[in-house]
């Protein structure tokens, strides 16, 4: 069985992307095999950068295969923040909650109308000694004006996917998963998988 280790702590994203790969003879470790590898400054300015950066020492380091995932929540009125400090928008330690508190409070005052926001997802796959592929994807939908469903994570309670009337965070995985931006992003990487594997 191959290895692929995917570039992460986030259990959300960590299910999200297990699932998505199920299809495959893997054995998908997390960074919660690796406790000894500390947290991998992200320099980037792009979510291409930081996916890149976490993948090649990542990668470097364990001598395997990996994934890394770069995403965020691109919100047009406030001038595509939080963008690629999305996880950290309210500051340190990580927090889903406040940052949702955040981006409702910096949009209290936009019109329905104009509350168009996007999910991006930037997933870079790197083998040791070989160039970075990246694949993206994308979801567009609006932000709500409170939090909205249990399920999810991050942004998901405040994001209601375009097409749809209930947030990210009430639908069943399963409808997620075929929507999401790391769903796309996923699919992209398939493709290429089939065609020049592991």
């Amino acid at each position: 069985m191959r290895t692929i280790i995917l570039a992460s702590k986030n259990k959300g994203k960590i299910k999200e992307i297990k699932e998505l790969l199920d299809e495959y003879d893997l054995e998908i470790k997390s960074l919660f095999d690796y406790e000894e590898i500390p947290e991998i400054e992200e320099t980037g300015i792009t979510f291409h950068e930081n996916a890149a950066i976490k993948a090649k020492t990542i990668g470097d380091l364990l001598n395997y295969p990996v994934i890394a995932d770069d995403s965020g929540l691109i919100i047009d009125a406030l001038d595509g923040r939080p963008g690629i400090y999305s996880a950290r928008y309210a500051g340190e330690p990580t927090d889903d909650y406040q940052n949702n508190l955040k981006v409702l409070k910096e949009m209290e005052s936009v019109d329905e109308d104009k509350r168009g926001a996007r999910f991006v997802a930037v997933l870079a796959f790197y083998r040791p000694g070989e160039e970075v592929v990246f694949s993206e994807g994308y979801c567009e939908g609006e932000i709500t004006f409170g939090e909205r469903g249990k399920h999810g994570f991050g942004y998901d309670p405040i994001f209601i996917p375009k097409g749809y009337t209930k947030t990210m965070a009430e639908l069943k995985d399963y409808e997620k998963n075929i929507i999401s931006h790391r769903a796309q992003a996923l699919h992209q990487f398939k493709v290429w998988l089939k065609e020049h594997g592991l």
